[in-house]
């Protein structure tokens, strides 16, 4: 994977992508899920959700070097027709479902640390995750990566804790947004 040369992106490490992509398996994910990789950097978690059976992933980053460094990893792939690159900050435009109106099944939010020190009910992630509410599918899940000492809320609107992992200095957090039938 090739990575920018620059301190702007932190790629998670292989040994936690996989300690990760293991608890999803949990949730019977990535399968062919349509996944959307926020704040994705490199795009190694949306790349690593492709290379395990999700269906399509659209990547949003903001950094222009940033991007040119996640298409040439995409390209690398082999993963250029079932992907989709989106130069916005994620905070403003969330997730974008496009013209098919498809909605995510599987959300990564991956943030710069920074950015989640304040993740109370009024916070930009707050805000994320209410306008992701119609974006996710109804059982969709939506993974927050944060600093470990950082604990977000029970819930966001219509998303729930389900799991929560921690890992050196970072924690994931699972939320679930549970389907009106359960």
């Amino acid at each position: 994977m090739f990575s920018p040369k620059t301190q702007a992106s932190r790629p998670i490490t292989d040994r936690v992508k996989e300690s990760l992509f293991s608890v999803l398996y949990n949730y019977d994910l990535p399968g062919e899920a349509t996944v959307a990789d926020l704040f994705c950097g490199v795009g190694s978690l949306g790349l690593e959700a492709l290379s395990r059976g999700a269906k399509f992933v659209t990547f949003i980053e903001k950094d222009p070097m940033i991007i040119e460094t996640l298409k040439k990893n995409i390209e690398k792939a082999g993963f250029v027709r079932q992907s989709k690159v989106v130069r916005a900050n994620a905070f403003k435009a969330a997730a974008p479902v496009g013209s098919g109106g498809a909605q995510y099944g599987l959300v990564f939010i991956d943030p710069p640390y920074a950015a989640t020190q304040d993740v109370g009910a009024n916070s930009a992630l707050s805000g994320l995750l209410d306008v992701l509410g119609t974006q996710v599918t109804d059982d969709g899940m939506v993974i927050v990566r944060t600093r470990r000492d950082v604990s977000l809320l029970q819930e966001y609107g219509q998303f729930r804790i389900a799991d929560r992992r921690e890992w050196g200095t970072m924690a994931v957090t699972i939320l679930e947004k549970p389907s009106p039938s359960r």
